[in-house]
C-alpha cells in the first residue's frame, strides 16, 4: 500500500501509547480512521490529536477487544459507516508479569482475551471486507515476546507467540488465494508507553516496582517513532516487523543460541529483575 489518503483504516487500542502514535501518523497521511478503545478518556483525546493532524473522517468508539459479540457489532457498524475497510491494525494489549504458579485464572483469562482473542476478532470479522477491497493490509502486533521468552512473562508470551503463527499463516493463506491482502506481523521491544503502568501482577510482584523496571531499563523508543517504522512495514508489505535494537539484537540474540538463550537469560534475571516478595 503506497497511499493512506481516503483510506479506511480501523485501529484498535487507539486511546494511548503508539496505538495514539498509528492514529496520529495516519490522520497526518489523510487516512479515514474508525478508531477504538476500551479508555473512552484516551481515546477521545487521541481523536483531538488525529483531527489536528488533519484526518479526513474519524469514527471513535469504545469496544472491549475480548467480547466478541460487541467486536462483531463493532465491526458492522465500521463496515455500515464506511462502506469499505482498507487497513485494520489489531493494536490493543495489556501486560501481565508473575510466575506461572502464581498468577491467578482470572488475570490469564483476561490476557488472553485481549492479546491473543482480540486480534483473532479484529482479523476474522474484518478479513472479508478486506479481500472485498481489493487493496489491503491486516497489521497484528505481536511482541519481541513473540521471538523470544521471558521468565514472569509466560501468558504474555504465549499470546504474542500465537499471534505471530496466526499472522504468519494468515499471510500464506492470503499468497495462497491470491488475494491482495498484506500481511505483517509487528514485534516492538521497549517502547515508551504506559502498558507496564497499567499491567496486572502476581501477588508476589510489586507492581510500582515492575512498571519502574520496564519504564527505566527497557523503555527506550518513543511511541512515534515507533508508528513509523510499522507504517514503513505496511508500505513496504513486510511480513515481519522489528521495532527498536532491542528487538533487533535480542531477536538474533535468540537465534545465535538456539535454545540455550533459555539457560542465559535465566541466570541475568537473578540479577536484573525486581525481587518477589516473601510468602
Amino acid at each position: 500500500m503506497k497511499s493512506f489518503d481516503d483510506k479506511v483504516v480501523v485501529l484498535t487500542g487507539a486511546g494511548s501509547g503508539i496505538g495514539r502514535a498509528l492514529a496520529v501518523n495516519l490522520a497526518g497521511r489523510r487516512a479515514r480512521l474508525a478508531l477504538s478503545d476500551v479508555n473512552e478518556a484516551g481515546l477521545a483525546e487521541t481523536v483531538e490529536l488525529a483531527k489536528q493532524a488533519g484526518a479526513r473522517e474519524i469514527k471513535a468508539d469504545k469496544l472491549d477487544v475480548a467480547d466478541r459479540e460487541a467486536f462483531t457489532t463493532y465491526a458492522e457498524g465500521v463496515i455500515a459507516h464506511f462502506g469499505q475497510v482498507n487497513v485494520v491494525i489489531n493494536n490493543a494489549g495489556v501486560a501481565l508479569s508473575g510466575r506461572v504458579n502464581d498468577l491467578d485464572w482470572e488475570d490469564i483469562d483476561w490476557i488472553m482475551g485481549i492479546d491473543w482473542w482480540g486480534v483473532v476478532h479484529g482479523t476474522k470479522l474484518f478479513l472479508p471486507a478486506l479481500i472485498e477491497s481489493g487493496d489491503a493490509h491486516i497489521v497484528n502486533i505481536s511482541s519481541l515476546f513473540g521471538l523470544v521468552s521471558m521468565p514472569d512473562q509466560a501468558f504474555y508470551n504465549a499470546a504474542k507467540y500465537a499471534v505471530r503463527g496466526f499472522t504468519e499463516a494468515l499471510r500464506e493463506e492470503m499468497l495462497i488465494d491470491g488475494h491482495n491482502v498484506g500481511v505483517t506481523s509487528v514485534h516492538p521491544g521497549g517502547i515508551k508507553t504506559a502498558v507496564a503502568r497499567s499491567a496486572r501482577v502476581s501477588a508476589k510482584d510489586d507492581q510500582a516496582a515492575t512498571a519502574k523496571f520496564f519504564d527505566e531499563k527497557l523503555a527506550k523508543m518513543e511511541p512515534a517513532r515507533a508508528a513509523e517504522i510499522i507504517i514503513k512495514g505496511i508500505e513496504k508489505k513486510q511480513a515481519r516487523v522489528l521495532v527498536g535494537l532491542d528487538a533487533h539484537v535480542i531477536h538474533n540474540f535468540g537465534k545465535f543460541t538456539g535454545s540455550r538463550y533459555q539457560d542465559l537469560i535465566a541466570m541475568g534475571a537473578k540479577y536484573v529483575m525486581p525481587k518477589k516478595q516473601a510468602d
